[in-house]
């Protein structure tokens, strides 16, 4: 019950943190933070595919470049507004990723990585194809004009800004996605995720269709990751192909890794991995980031090798260990010897 109390008041006070943070900082600041709520997201969709099923995607990058294309051209070409560009993103990321899934599953290990990788390289190549120009703008890309707040609101003597909106719409739309997340994983969904990561053949024989069941999950997978992906398109207002390359790919997975493979948690550490470290290692070294980047990660993960959460689980358990009368520790109880035993003992 104690815990159970602490934990609803930790809540409230997380959820008064967020509502205000964005009042307390600087626009840019607050620019950063819908950031790493979209990266998040892109992350946690990674994490449903690499974490709970075991299939390895290098590729994820172009499923935020259709994501982020799809918001922009629907802003842009066809005057939709930018809330409605979110579920059309994620239908049109979906159907790609559950197309991708059949090919995948004759893949598997490096030869899928492989194969998401090839599709991560040829994405940007193909926004800049000469005859869709008009549609995705070519290499120039497409500018957005970033959406005003419905009503006018200050606080703190900081009026509800543009960037500032953007982060309680985008905070809103992180919150309805982690709790889709959560409700699929934590059922028999996603029992099934692992038991075909772990078990494939024992999953089969329980009845489960392995080669449907792998391409819906590229299916959702994609969709979660087109999602911040128009999010991104919107944050950010410009799509363009350069703005999507394999890099992008690669930090999706490492955000993964740091936060914590199998956990949905652990995608909000990831999101914050990718968006401020290298900033901080490009204020730490302006002529070699990428080494400070890469002592950063090696050190992560030397100190933290399952990732964020799995630090946190790790320290949760021994501190409810060290707790008298917790779950997680049994109090020691006197052994008493039956009559029969003490009996003999003494005749011996």
């Amino acid at each position: 019950m104690k815990d159970r109390k602490w934990v609803l008041v930790g809540t409230a006070l997380l959820i008064v943190a967020l509502l205000v943070l964005p009042f307390l900082v600087k626009n840019y600041r607050v620019f950063q933070f819908n950031l790493v709520l979209v990266y998040a997201i892109a992350i946690l969709g990674l994490n449903i595919l690499t974490g709970f099923n075991g299939q390895i995607s290098l590729g994820h990058g172009a499923f935020y470049a259709f994501g982020a294309y799809t918001a922009a051209m629907l802003m842009d070409r066809a005057g939709a507004p930018y809330w409605a560009t979110l579920p059309v993103a994620a239908l049109v990321c979906f159907s790609f990723g559950f197309l991708m899934g059949f090919p995948a599953l004759r893949l598997a290990g490096h030869y899928l990585a492989l194969a998401t990788f090839a599709l991560a390289l040829a994405v940007p190549q193909l926004l800049k194809y000469k005859r869709i120009e008009g549609w995705t703008g070519g290499v120039q890309g497409i500018v957005l004009n970033k959406p005003d707040a419905p009503f006018s609101f200050s606080l703190f003597g900081q009026p509800l800004s543009p960037d500032r909106w953007l982060y309680f719409f985008t905070l809103a739309v992180a919150a309805l996605m982690f709790l889709l997340a959560w409700n699929l994983l934590r059922g028999r969904v996603g029992r099934a995720l692992i038991a075909v990561r772990d078990h494939p053949i024992a999953a089969t024989a329980m009845g489960i269709n392995l080669p449907m069941f792998k391409s819906l999950t590229f299916g959702v997978s994609a969709a979660f990751t087109g999602v911040a992906g128009a999010l991104g398109a919107i944050v950010v207002a410009f799509v363009s192909p350069d703005s999507f390359t394999v890099q992008l790919s690669i930090f999706l997975l490492v955000g993964v890794v740091v936060g914590g493979l199998a956990s949905i948690p652990g995608a909000i550490f990831g999101g914050i991995f990718i968006q401020f470290v290298p900033n901080i290692a490009d204020a730490v070294s302006k002529s070699a980031p990428a080494a400070i980047y890469g002592i950063f990660l090696i050190a992560l993960m030397y100190l933290m090798p399952t990732g964020v959460m799995g630090m946190v689980r790790g320290v949760w358990a021994r501190l409810r260990r060290g707790v008298p009368g917790s779950p997680g520790q049994r109090a020691a109880q006197p052994v008493v010897l039956s009559e029969p035993v003490q009996s003999l003992t003494r005749k011996v």
